[in-house]
């Protein structure tokens, strides 16, 4: 009995009252067959690029076509999108010899996926990204295997970035362990496509993983490490000062939660030397960094440290029209809720919290904080409407009342 393909079930259920299978296939550019294996049962899955220009044919984004994935009563390594990304990830296709099957993208193909999933990255869209990652970590095994000499280096830039989002995404899963298997694998093929800046970037994720794991020793090491070695001498080019400048906020940020303020602060204070250099807000590498990113990291520092005062100082420093992704935008306005409930400002640390995840309510609700300042907001005077239903939306415990 042919099992349905969920994919080409969707496909079918998308075009069936627009177009025939010939004319969607013309439409999107792809073979006729794969659209009709698909629907059959006979295909379970294409190649990423393959699936985007189906869903720019049908109208509808890539998410539509890979369907919900998000698991709420199972959390960390339990997911079951978080058991397809694990199957992936440590897949033993390369020990059996059984990579030669594989669909290998082609290397402008893969980078076109690679540029989309960052884009789901930064824009905090956690579920259509882990429902793509299987997929894109099996691509980009295949462009390794298949790779030619002259394009080995390219194909090892691409695989790395592909483990350096996924280790990113299955932090933010709750799956910390898998994130640091990504995370080590990046670095591995950073070395192969001997970039050092994709190699710092990724080595800079390491210690973000690192950090979630609070493995902080550890983390500050892999950053120092990785600044001393990028350490800019004469002339170097704007993208090179943005990534040492980011991986200095790095270890600024696991030196402040070992409580060690003094390093803390001379590793912000460094960074804000190269900030002033690139003057202004810039993602290279995938590594954000800038005047405002420096604020922002200098603003979790202070908070981590609990010196709230200083963090709402150094808060009120972030320009209106900072260039950071929504996710860092996002990220910064917790830690200003944050700061406002400590400093006895519960209705602004209220209204701040309405703004984010007003902003993102797709990042908002992979957050643990949010519904820990919610809760404890929860048992500040009478919650107001708005903040009940947003406890509601971040299925928010209600905080016990402090003693």
């Amino acid at each position: 009995m042919m099992v349905k393909s969920m994919i080409g079930e969707r496909i079918r259920v998308l075009r069936r009252d627009v177009y025939t299978q010939n004319d969607l296939a013309a439409v999107a550019d792809v073979s006729v067959d794969v659209i009709r294996k698909l629907e059959q049962g006979r295909r379970h899955t294409a190649s990423i690029g393959t699936l985007q220009r189906i869903a720019r044919a049908l109208g509808v984004e890539l998410a539509a076509l890979l369907g919900p994935t998000r698991v709420v009563s199972a959390t960390g390594a339990d997911q079951p999108q978080v058991i397809a990304i694990r199957d992936a990830l440590t897949s033993v296709d390369d020990l059996l010899d059984e990579l030669d099957g594989a669909d290998s993208p082609d290397l402008t193909e893969l980078s076109r996926s690679v540029t989309y999933a960052w884009g789901l990255y930064w824009a905090g869209r956690f579920e259509p990204l882990a429902a793509m990652l299987p997929r894109l970590l099996a691509e980009a095994a295949a462009a390794m295997h298949d790779a030619t000499v002259p394009e080995v280096g390219r194909a090892a830039d691409l695989a790395a970035q592909v483990h350096a989002i996924t280790a990113e995404t299955l932090v933010r899963l709750d799956a910390l362990d898998l994130g640091y298997v990504a995370a080590r694998e990046a670095v591995r093929l950073a070395e192969v496509a001997s970039d050092p800046l994709r190699a710092a970037a990724t080595r800079s994720g390491l210690g973000h993983v690192l950090i979630r794991q609070g493995r902080f020793v550890d983390s500050e090491r892999v950053y120092v490490a990785t600044a001393e070695s990028l350490q800019p001498r004469g002339e170097v080019s704007a993208a090179y000062l943005s990534v040492y400048g980011g991986v200095l906020l790095g270890g600024a940020t696991a030196a402040a939660r070992q409580g060690r303020a003094g390093a803390a602060t001379d590793l912000l204070a460094e960074a804000a030397g190269v900030a002033q250099r690139t003057g202004v807000d810039r993602t290279d590498y995938e590594i954000v960094f800038g005047p405002s990113s420096v604020v922002m990291q200098s603003t979790d520092c202070a908070v981590v440290t609990e010196d709230y005062v200083a963090a709402m100082e150094m808060a009120r420093r972030m320009s209106p029209d900072a260039a950071m992704p929504l996710a860092s935008r996002s990220r910064h306005l917790l830690d200003v809720a944050h700061t406002q409930l400590r400093l006895g400002h519960a209705r602004a640390a209220e209204s701040t919290l309405l703004a984010m995840e007003r902003a993102a309510p797709e990042w908002t609700v992979y957050q643990k904080l949010p519904r820990v300042l919610v809760g404890e907001l929860l048992t500040r005077g009478r919650p107001s409407p708005r903040l009940r239903e947003l406890a509601r939306r971040l299925n928010t415990p209600r905080a016990p009342r402090p003693s």
